[in-house]
């Protein structure tokens, strides 16, 4: 069975999250994806934990399965030989070296697509490669803080709050991932390679979305408001007799369903309630009427009224929840491989399905130069 991706190959000269978590969706879709390390490993991830299982960290194997690995010193001449070999037969390289690092090899966009003018050239950096940022080196957490996301996050008692992952890694990966697509794309009509300059501060940015469009548009600087909306209500969180649970009214036709389940139809009556605009300017008023009636049942009771009527809601389950849960069951979103070092593993699986050519778990998270004698560039090294 053929994979979406199947015949490209591509180096992969990352590390951490953003690019390996960009390369690993390439490699689910197929692409032959070659991780470069130097020799020994030098993904800092390998070294990240606890959890360690049997010496492999739980961080390295979130990122890094249907991947190639080989071992290369980029900082010797015949490393810089063997790469540049692979670079003539390879359709993308991606790298997360900081700004100039690559120059400094000899690896340049420019130096390399004279040796493969198709070559696909994804360059992954804090800040970008102009601007006067653009030597600073750049992790998610600072990030995070640098662009406006810890600022609208938490509420006003928790001050700024990072989002529990390493979010703008993810929404880099993905944006990359995106990126070298299109370029493939559009390789095949022009068959020319091209650059991809992408930064983690520009995605973290473009991820204010809404936002960010309320404060070009109304000049008022956003304030974190917890799990609370800033543009729709009720869509929050919510105390019921037992636990906490969400509660996202999307229009009104579903609010008038909401009072009916909670027998406050009287609100339907109140002009400040009548749409959302209006509720949204008088949330603290409305927002209290409703806890006063969620607080009388347990959370089970609501949710299944809840969604009879289906108003979305949901419960806030804790990460344990997840690989039990049937929904995610059904979708085969955990799935098991085996490690050469680690064993047995369980991984989070690939969202994306397709209907004729679907993803496939074909290795597990390489070791350090575990495929050197795969690529005859390396044999004998």
């Amino acid at each position: 069975m053929s994979m979406s991706l199947e015949g490209l190959k591509i180096l992969d000269l990352t590390r951490v999250l953003a690019g390996p978590y960009c390369t690993m969706i390439l490699a689910d879709l197929g692409a032959e994806v070659i991780k470069v390390e130097a020799p020994g490993g030098s993904d800092e991830t390998r070294d990240w934990g606890p959890p360690f299982q049997h010496g492999v960290s739980a961080y390295y194997l979130c990122a890094n399965r249907n991947k190639k690995s080989i071992t290369i010193d980029l900082k010797s001449s015949s490393g810089i030989h063997y790469l540049k070999e692979l670079v003539k037969e390879s359709d993308v390289i991606v790298n997360n070296f900081k700004s100039g690092t690559m120059e400094r090899f000899g690896l340049d966009y420019q130096t390399l697509s004279t040796l493969n003018p198709s070559i696909i050239y994804a360059s992954i950096t804090g800040f970008g490669e102009t601007g006067p940022y653009k030597d600073m080196p750049g992790y998610d957490f600072i990030i995070q803080a640098m662009s406006g996301l810890m600022s609208i996050t938490g509420s006003p008692e928790s001050g700024p709050q990072k989002v529990g992952i390493a979010i703008t890694d993810v929404l880099t990966g993905l944006y990359t991932c995106i990126g070298i697509q299109a370029a493939l794309l559009e390789r095949q009509q022009s068959g020319k390679g091209q650059k991809i300059d992408i930064s983690l501060y520009d995605t973290a940015v473009s991820s204010l979305v809404n936002v960010a469009s309320n404060y070009l548009m109304s000049g008022q600087n956003p304030k974190s408001l917890g799990n609370n909306h800033p543009n729709i209500v009720p869509y929050q969180t919510f105390k019921t007799e037992d636990k906490d649970i969400v509660i996202a009214v999307g229009n009104d036709a579903q609010f008038k369903r909401l009072c009916h389940i909670l027998q406050l139809d009287d609100l339907l009556n109140d002009n400040r309630f009548r749409t959302n605009a209006s509720r949204v300017q008088h949330r603290d008023i409305l927002i209290p009427l409703l806890q006063e009636s969620l607080i009388l049942q347990p959370a089970d009771y609501w949710i299944k009224a809840l969604q009879e009527e289906k108003i979305p809601c949901g419960p806030i389950q804790t990460i344990d929840k997840l690989p039990k849960d049937p929904q995610l069951q059904s979708r085969e979103m955990f799935v098991s491989m085996h490690h050469q070092t680690a064993g047995p593993i369980k991984l989070i699986g690939n969202p994306l399905k397709f209907s004729r050519t679907p993803i496939t778990y074909r290795h597990a998270p390489p070791n350090p130069g575990e495929h050197n004698t795969d690529y005859i560039h390396l044999k004998g090294d």
